[in-house]
């Protein structure tokens, strides 16, 4: 079953939809069930496929105008955090650092496609795709730490060198499509002998992340 929705004129203004499947939000308000719909984008029409059906949705830009559809997947980011929050330890007050570090995350991620037109003129629009994601996973790196006699009490005065560090944690991230943001928060282990000394090994740290989506 095929069903054609009529329409004004309208321009297409950004990219296309890639074809793929997703899930419709108000799925009903189209006679269609809640579930993964496969979905093509012509830039002057949607269809949507019920799969396993002969189900075919047809929409022209008017119809689809508000339409947002969206899916869930695995996200694989790599990601540097430019700074680091470490709250007060063993007397020493909060610190907020910024050496070298890269990680590896993994997560859930969701996004975002609605559809919406701009009238120009009575018989004629323009058709905006706007997308957004969200996500949430772990992640694990490398990087390096200042060590020296403040951090390390058994030292004596004069005593630094950049250490290497493992960072563990976890992430909230948002894709801004030029780049991913988000907020982490993690704990670092110094590789070295002195970790048993470090008044920050396996402490929480907060930071901000801005990353790479690899996939």
């Amino acid at each position: 079953m095929t069903v054609l929705l009529p329409g004004c004129q309208v321009m297409e203004e950004g990219s296309t939809l890639a074809p793929g499947f997703y899930r419709l939000r108000r799925a009903s308000a189209y006679a269609l069930p809640p579930q993964s719909l496969y979905v093509t984008d012509a830039a002057d029409t949607l269809r949507l496929r019920v799969p396993e059906t002969t189900t075919i949705r047809t929409l022209l830009p008017t119809a689809y105008d508000g339409l947002t559809l969206y899916r869930k997947h695995v996200d694989v980011d790599v990601f540097t955090i430019p700074f680091k929050v470490r709250p007060a330890q063993a007397g020493i007050p909060a610190q907020l650092n910024s050496n070298f570090n890269a990680a590896l995350y993994l997560g859930r991620r969701i996004d975002f496609y609605q559809f919406s037109n701009q009238r120009v003129t009575p018989d004629f629009q323009t058709r905006r795709l706007r997308s957004r994601g969200f996500g949430y996973g772990v992640f694990a790196g490398i990087g390096s730490a200042v060590i020296n006699d403040l951090v390390l009490p058994t030292r004596k005065p004069g005593f630094e060198y950049e250490g290497v560090v493992i960072d563990l944690g976890a992430a909230l991230i948002y894709d801004a499509r030029l780049f991913n943001v988000g907020l982490a928060v993690g704990a670092d282990h110094l590789l070295d002998a002195n970790r048993h000394y470090w008044v920050y090994q396996q402490r929480p740290w907060f930071g901000i992340l801005f990353g790479l989506n690899l996939n």
